[in-house]
């Protein structure tokens, strides 16, 4: 046995996909042609995947536009102009806005799972998109005969059923929280940020503690062609409400902190009860790939202020969370993450776990 070791999510995915998807958009290719991309892409995905060592796997989202719009990808009821997400190097990611009711998903994350299962010799876990993130498609103004209550009623129903199925599908499930830190950017009062975790709660009531101890949840302060949109947060004014949430595991990027001491103090003072907290040991938006040696002292470092009966190791973020984004290599990806889980085997024995 060692500590466990898990993936956040996405993989960049490979050039003939993303000019592939483009050409799709634009009417080039026929959806077979982009369905066959999409296969090759998930295959060689979870072989490299296997071949780094890791216990727990994904497909890498490979067939996702983005981590957070793929629920609502092709519906029909969306129009331009949503929330925009500021990034420190200055480029922007918007959301669409909800036009008419009612809010269904189109897609469900277990259709991922499914096409991925045909390759896949070990676990997998599916990353989910939180109700959170999801209802900043509500418009300010409201929608004529649709409630926003109306609409978090659906959103709440949409977002259980996607966590559900995956679980029903043996896979562990991963519910992506990175608009819980920049939120405390938006609304410094915290209103924002409990609201949210409020709203997530609602959905993980619906699960037994023993389906809860199967859903992780993922904080980061954003990872998008090699920029952040919330790290000059401080992490204290996120934790206590983040550990509000009743999942069973929390997936903290860490390594990137300038003060990873003072984080980890609040953080072991958090690993109680059935709690697995993973630290981020690896920096997706960082080139250069860290040693084994590097991670194992990340873990130790870790261990000193977390019970190791309680501790994990994880990548800071995903390596691509949106499809077009391309400032990471595959090779790159796959190198840090077997750099993961041979430190985190090094650090295990150490630890003596």
């Amino acid at each position: 046995m060692t500590l466990p070791t898990e993936p956040v999510g996405s993989i960049p995915r490979p050039a003939p996909l993303i000019e592939g998807m483009k050409a799709a958009a634009e009417g080039r290719i026929s959806g077979e042609k982009l369905e066959s991309l999409f296969d090759d892409a998930v295959r060689d995905t979870i072989r490299r995947f296997e071949e780094t060592g890791s216990p727990v796997i994904t497909d890498g989202e490979q067939r996702k536009p983005s981590f957070a719009t793929y629920p609502i990808q092709g519906a029909k009821n969306l129009s331009s102009g949503g929330v925009t997400i500021p990034f420190q190097d200055g480029h922007v990611r918007q959301l669409p806005i909800l036009s008419a009711g009612p809010f269904r998903y189109t897609t469900y994350a277990a259709s991922y799972l499914d096409a991925a299962r045909k390759y896949a010799h070990i676990p997998l876990k599916e990353a989910v998109i939180s109700a959170s993130a999801l209802s900043l498609l509500y418009p300010q103004g409201g929608i004529p005969g649709y409630s926003r209550e109306a609409f978090l009623d659906d959103l709440v129903n949409a977002a259980e059923k996607d966590i559900r199925q995956c679980l029903d599908r043996g896979a562990s499930c991963q519910v992506d929280f990175t608009e819980g830190r920049l939120s405390v950017k938006l609304d410094p009062s915290k209103g924002l940020l409990n609201s949210f975790v409020d709203l997530n709660n609602r959905v993980l009531d619906r699960f037994t503690a023993a389906q809860r101890r199967k859903i992780g949840v993922h904080t980061c302060p954003g990872g998008d062609q090699d920029s952040t949109h919330s790290a000059d947060v401080d992490y204290a004014e996120l934790l206590p409400a983040l550990f509000r949430l009743k999942a069973g595991s929390f997936f903290v990027q860490l390594s990137s902190e300038k003060d990873r001491p003072r984080i980890l103090e609040i953080l072991g003072k958090n690993a109680i009860g059935d709690r697995t907290i993973f630290v981020g040991v690896t920096d997706p938006i960082d080139p250069r790939v860290e040693t084994s040696a590097e991670v194992r002292d990340r873990i130790l470092e870790a261990a000193t202020f977390i019970d190791p009966a309680h501790l994990g190791s994880t990548d800071d973020c995903g390596f691509s969370p949106f499809g077009d984004d391309t400032s990471t290599s595959r090779d790159t990806a796959f190198a840090k993450i077997r750099a993961r889980v041979e430190g985190t085997t090094m650090a295990s024995k150490t630890l003596g776990v």
